[in-house]
């Protein structure tokens, strides 16, 4: 007969993380390559979802988003009860979503927000309406304490092409000054040369890091991004300090990455491995 005290004996509490995003049916980016990750590395992944879209590796079919009234209700009632300790948000298809998150985010004021701004899907289709850019700009990212945009996010924000290091460093400078937040640029599409990634974090010490590392040859990055933000945000919930977070995600990613290069999964751009075993937790 099971004792009732060993019964009821709650498990240490793991960190939770929150994970705001549309849903991707074919598994590789959004919401599943953010559970996947929370997941993986530990965490406890909770779930908001802003839109379902018709999707697969070869590229984004349809975006249906949710009322916005739905979208609060849900964010409120994990707040209110798992009470996260970061949160990581990706696509917000319309300004009426934007502005929820937004008024929501000011009431509970979270420590931790990494916001991924996915605008553009790699097969070139927009993720949001023209308005929703404002009303990120005005209401959702001051509400943030890291923003992830890749070079053409960082082109859109700042008003002006990036392609190279030292104009990713000066943007980077710019959008944390201009909105108080820390910022990672990716320089994933670099044109030349390996992959580099700049974070500028205006109220740390050393505010300035480089991240630079081999480009890996792979026809499977569906949902890199994703992965990124989403180990980061977990890795921040575990309280990891940001610079030291954002190297840990990165490693996790480019491991997913590895483990995914002879996966044989859909006809175009596949998705990451995010479930290998090598990736130590200490």
């Amino acid at each position: 007969m099971t004792n009732p005290t060993t019964r009821h004996t709650k498990r240490p509490r793991p960190a939770v993380v929150l994970t705001i995003a549309g849903s991707d049916c074919s598994g590789g980016a959004g919401i599943q390559a953010d559970i996947k990750t929370i997941s993986a590395l530990g965490g406890y992944a909770a779930s908001i979802i802003t839109a379902v879209t018709a999707q697969n590796t070869q590229g984004v079919q349809a975006v249906y988003p949710l009322p916005a009234e739905t979208v609060g209700q849900q964010l409120r009632s994990v707040m209110d009860d798992l009470q996260p300790k970061a949160i990581k948000i990706g696509m917000v298809y319309n300004a009426d979503i934007v502005q929820r998150i937004s008024e929501t985010l000011h009431d509970y004021r979270p420590r931790h927000v990494v916001y991924d701004p996915v605008m553009i899907s790699t097969s070139g289709r927009r993720l949001m309406t023209p308005d929703t850019v404002e009303a990120i700009s005005r209401m959702l990212i001051p509400c943030c304490t890291l923003i992830t945009p890749n070079l053409a996010e960082a082109s859109l924000l700042c008003g002006s092409d990036i392609s190279d290091t030292g104009q990713m460093e000066e943007a980077a400078h710019a959008l944390a000054h201009r909105y108080g937040t820390a910022v990672l640029v990716k320089g994933g599409h670099l044109s030349e040369g390996d992959m580099c990634d700049i974070l500028y974090a205006p109220d740390e010490e050393v505010n300035c890091h480089h991240f630079q590392a081999p480009r890996i040859e792979s026809s499977n990055l569906h949902g890199t991004g994703c992965t990124l933000s989403s180990a980061i945000a977990t890795f921040l919930a575990q309280g990891h300090p940001l610079a030291h977070a954002v190297a840990k995600a990165k490693e996790f990613t480019r491991c997913a990455i590895v483990h995914g290069k002879s996966l044989n999964i859909g006809h175009g751009n596949g998705p990451l491995w995010h479930t290998f075993e090598c990736f130590p937790q200490e």
